[in-house]
């Protein structure tokens, strides 16, 4: 093992050494048509930042499943809501869960927020020939706590697919479905009672699962929100204490509500 890399506790650098890379960049001409996954969005409320997604894969006009879990726990205290290809945006999640626990064991500490924000925009960066060739685009969200505030304050994200990151005031959306829940936000934010910023736990989750419903029918892509069929989010909340995830009995009883 690299002793500079061992010292700075810096996974990537390690794979780069072993000439490693996390992503391999080869296209073929017989490339089959690409699944994707949309739509994502995380917004502030009271107690936290809530992050959703739909649960709908698609390749070109085919739903290819609508059992896809958007929004992954990175760690205790860090979420990654996938827009794009799964399959780059998995290995993202798996490298970064792996980078992160590397540094907190070798390092006896949590890598700070910033370097988690700027780990996601170096994968970004290392899958720039894939998303030039247009195959593995990832246009990601990221949440995390920032623990320079007493108490530790919930950040969110958002991407470019070159790696550009930008730190969400209010909220951020990514996905086919992220046009029509952008424009929701906005309004709620501006002119809604309560703004997303004030809303409650029930009450960011009955927001949430709405935008989804409602997404889903400007946009067939996203699969939204149905009770009648069982069909619902991933709903995941980042606050001050870490994450919690909402089950989908949880968001059956928060509609009811």
């Amino acid at each position: 093992m690299s002793q500079r890399a061992l010292i700075a506790g810096d996974f990537l650098s390690l794979l780069d050494e072993h000439k490693l890379p996390p992503f391999r960049h080869e296209l073929s001409g017989a490339a089959p048509v690409q699944t994707q996954a949309t739509t994502v969005f995380a917004f502030h409320f009271a107690d936290g930042i809530l992050m959703a997604g739909d649960r709908r894969a698609t390749a070109g006009n085919v739903i290819v499943t609508d059992r896809v879990d958007k929004v992954i726990e990175i760690d205790a205290t860090s979420l990654l809501a996938i827009a794009g290809v799964p399959a780059t945006a998995f290995e993202m999640a798996r490298v970064l869960q792996t980078s992160f626990e590397y540094y907190r064991r070798s390092q006896l500490q949590a890598l700070s927020l910033p370097a988690k924000v700027r780990a996601l925009a170096r994968l970004l960066r290392d899958n720039l020939p894939m998303t030039m060739q247009g195959i593995g685009v990832v246009v990601p969200l990221f949440a995390g706590l920032d623990h320079s505030t007493s108490p530790a304050s919930p950040r969110v994200y958002f991407y470019d697919p070159l790696g550009a990151q930008f730190q969400a005031v209010g909220y951020a959306a990514s996905g086919s479905g992220s046009g029509t829940i952008r424009s929701i936000l906005s309004f709620q934010e501006q002119h809604g009672k309560p703004r997303p910023s004030q809303m409650n736990l029930s009450q960011a989750v009955q927001f949430a699962l709405r935008l989804l419903m409602t997404a889903s029918e400007f946009d067939s892509a996203t699969g939204g929100v149905n009770p009648a069929t069982e069909t619902f989010a991933t709903l995941k909340v980042l606050k001050s204490t870490g994450v919690e995830t909402i089950s989908e009995e949880q968001q059956k009883q928060f509609l009811k509500s």
